[in-house]
């Protein structure tokens, strides 16, 4: 292994790198007081006997420049493999406005070959290897210089295994006909939209209890407005507001400062009143907002619950094709997915690709009633109704 400071250093290993068909890569970053993560440190791994073939790149030394990694990031010709690749692949957009690809991610590769929902990098080299992963710096301050060699040692270890993690489950794929299940899902993560986050659609994502036209417009106000606080100071969102005040925002209606002053949630925290100001007006543009253009609950959550009976039946349905084929259920379906198709929903990632062959068509055939299903000792079977 070896600690790479200078960008002469990083720009030789980056040329090595690139004459291999793959290349492991893992990051450790800091997202605690910051919106953005901060890269501490990049991790990465050839398949070679060479003992410079595992680096780890301290992106924080002085002067080093990072061109090479990003070049070889979006060269073509090399796989660029990861585990729970999302957060990763999020940093080097961020810092490039590029997308690394093409890519493999371990973590769904595993599911599509058995291992369980979301398997965790150690569990899955333990199995795959029979190596355990010591996790004694895994809640560590990777800022901090120097490092220690027990954090060096982790963060190796990230790349090292990853490289046997890799072959074996590529190996897995390709004699069981799903390479093309597992493209699928990289094209989600290469795709740009994955990454680009539009504050003015920051509201969909906090539970509410009511879906009223200005409660509603408000909440889509306020949301925007802490998003791109956030984004602009670099702060995590609940610095700004947890999602508890902003609905209490959103409820209440403060039209003033004092007003505002006096919520009970909002006063969690020392906020300014140039903030507070500027959380009122996102109030106001929510409250003047007119009729025709409120926001409105998407059909999809009005849909789910509609049919539990049914939802419950396609539950069975997915855990019995989950185990027919040995696929984790979360990789087929949720279980807001579940709901929207008994609730009639016939459109959807259920019914397109792999999905619809394990699993989608014979929802479908449930829910028309074409089909039904009955215990056959632990097993449950399918049976023809028409």
């Amino acid at each position: 292994m070896k600690l790479i400071k200078t960008t002469e250093e990083l720009s030789t290993f980056c040329d090595y790198a690139s004459q291999f068909e793959f290349v492991t890569i893992d990051t450790e970053f800091l997202r605690e007081k910051t919106y953005y993560s901060q890269l501490c440190l990049v991790q990465m791994a050839v398949k070679d006997n060479n003992p410079e073939s595992a680096v780890i790149i301290d992106v924080l030394a002085h002067g080093i420049d990072l061109s090479s990694l990003h070049k070889l990031m979006i060269n073509s010709s090399i796989v660029k493999v990861f585990h729970a690749a999302r957060q990763d692949i999020e940093i080097f957009y961020n810092l490039t406005s590029v997308v690394p690809s093409p890519i493999f991610d371990t973590q769904i590769a595993a599911m599509v070959c058995g291992f369980g929902e979301q398997v965790g990098y150690d569990n899955l080299v333990k199995s795959i290897t029979s190596n355990s992963i010591d996790k004694s710096s895994r809640f560590t301050d990777w800022s901090r210089r120097p490092l220690t060699k027990e954090q060096l040692d982790y963060a190796i270890g990230d790349v090292t295994h990853l490289r046997d993690v890799y072959e074996y489950l590529q190996n897995q794929l390709e004699k069981n006909g799903r390479i093309s299940w597992v493209e699928e899902e990289m094209a989600v993560l290469t795709s740009e939209n994955t990454y680009n986050i539009n504050p003015y659609d920051a509201w969909r994502k906090i539970k509410v209890r009511t879906d009223t036209g200005k409660f509603l417009a408000i909440l889509r106000e306020v949301a925007c407005f802490r998003e791109e606080y956030a984004q602009l100071k670099n702060i995590p969102k609940g610095r700004v507001l947890k999602d508890d005040a902003l609905i209490e925002l959103c409820s209440v209606k403060p039209t003033n400062y004092d007003d505002l002053k006096r919520l009970r949630l909002y006063n969690r925290g020392n906020k300014s009143q140039e903030l507070g100001e500027k959380i009122l007006k996102a109030v106001s543009n929510g409250m003047t907002c007119a009729p025709e253009n409120h926001p409105s609950v998407s059909k999809d959550r009005k849909k789910e619950n509609k049919n539990p009976a049914l939802s419950e039946l396609l539950r069975v349905l997915l855990k019995s094709s989950s185990e027919k084929i040995g696929v984790a259920q979360k990789l087929i379906a949720t279980t807001s997915d579940l709901d929207r198709v008994a609730a009639g929903e016939r459109v959807g990632t259920v019914f397109e690709g792999w999905r619809l062959e394990v699993f989608g068509r014979d929802a479908l055939n449930l829910c028309d009633g074409k089909i039904g299903l009955s215990a056959d000792g632990h097993r449950i079977k399918i049976i023809n109704v028409s």
